[in-house]
């Protein structure tokens, strides 16, 4: 369907109940994501709970319109209070729980500090980032070194196409860039009421569980963890079947099936 926000044309799919029909999971995909990376979780997801999925890419991904570089270190505050409630309002979303991946996590986050809406009724945050960590920076180094000499390259362009390089160097140039290293939305935490769901994977390469303990600390409404050992930053695929079962649980105590 079409659908321009932020003054860009974003490639988007829907699976399952129109928001008319049934409330809306919105995925917001990680740093270097597009609706493809998601593979089939989110139709498991709309499955197994009724509800309709939106899945977008962001501006300077995947399909959508390129995003000139460089990106300003608020590419995710412009997003959260910008492009997200473009988004909503375009595609008349009622009611809504943010699925959000790391960057797309920390979205999710900042919109719901920021918002006054009522749509977003509940979070589901994978590997969210609140703050930035040594442990953050050092496995984004490590990217660009598999990016430049090793096989991510090829990999991302898969997804990403003849536009990879600027997506790469996007993102990857403000979470490098010294001014970022202060970059920090626990402000945004205690205007948070809605209920959250935080899974994070202990082998996390770019964040540690301090992130969801700040989460826990920080935030006004009701929240529940998911920790999950032999994981890495990328939860829904490396355990699936747990991610989707207590997914499932959560949404379903927001919005019961009929």
């Amino acid at each position: 369907m079409n659908l321009r926000a932020g003054d860009r044309q974003l490639e988007n799919v829907w699976i399952g109940p129109t928001p008319d029909q049934a409330p809306t999971i919105v995925f917001l995909h990680e740093g270097l994501g597009c609706i493809r990376i998601w593979g089939d979780f989110p139709s498991r997801v709309s499955e197994a709970t009724g509800c309709g999925v939106l899945i977008y890419t962001r501006a300077g991904y995947g399909n959508s319109d390129v995003l000139p570089l460089p990106w300003p270190n608020s590419f995710m505050h412009n997003e959260a209070t910008t492009v997200l409630p473009e988004v909503l309002e375009h595609l008349n979303v009622r009611e809504a729980i943010l699925f959000g991946h790391s960057d797309g996590g920390s979205i999710a986050l900042i919109y719901s500090g920021t918002s006054a809406d009522r749509i977003v009724r509940g979070l589901v945050l994978e590997a969210p980032h609140v703050f930035v960590e040594d442990l953050s920076i050092a496995g984004i180094r490590a990217a660009k070194e598999a990016y430049e000499t090793g096989t991510l390259r090829k990999t991302l362009e898969k997804y990403h196409g003849q536009t990879v390089d600027s997506t790469f160097r996007g993102w990857n140039d403000v979470w490098l860039d010294p001014t970022f290293r202060s970059w920090n939305i626990e402000e945004f935490l205690p205007e948070i009421k809605i209920p959250v769901l935080v899974i994070q994977g202990v082998n996390d390469e770019y964040g540690t569980l301090a992130q969801v303990k700040a989460i826990e600390n920080g935030i006004a409404g009701p929240i529940d963890t998911l920790i999950l050992e032999d994981c890495g930053h990328d939860p829904h695929r490396d355990q699936t079947d747990l991610v989707l079962a207590r997914t499932k649980e959560f949404i379903n105590e927001i919005f019961p099936r009929s």
